[in-house]
């Protein structure tokens, strides 16, 4: 079982690492050169789905690594 966990774990740990990686964002090199951020947009489509996801695979991350440490 904790063979089992150890390796759940470490497989939505590198998904998490993947979809925290493919997340676009806005910003760019402007705010070096002292542009303004002030473009405000709403997440569709594929960018929804890959923040959701995101935010699942951190809440499942934090599981696991609970039930590890009850198991050990």
């Amino acid at each position: 079982m904790l063979t089992f966990l150890l390796v759940a774990q470490i497989i939505v740990a590198v998904a998490l690492g993947l979809a925290a990686l493919l997340q676009v964002r806005g910003g760019g090199l402007g705010g070096i050169f002292g542009q303004s951020d002030t473009v405000f947009r709403t997440k569709r489509g594929i960018e929804k789905t890959l923040f959701q996801m995101t935010i699942v695979l951190v809440v499942l991350l934090v599981l696991i690594s609970i039930w590890v440490l009850l198991v050990i």
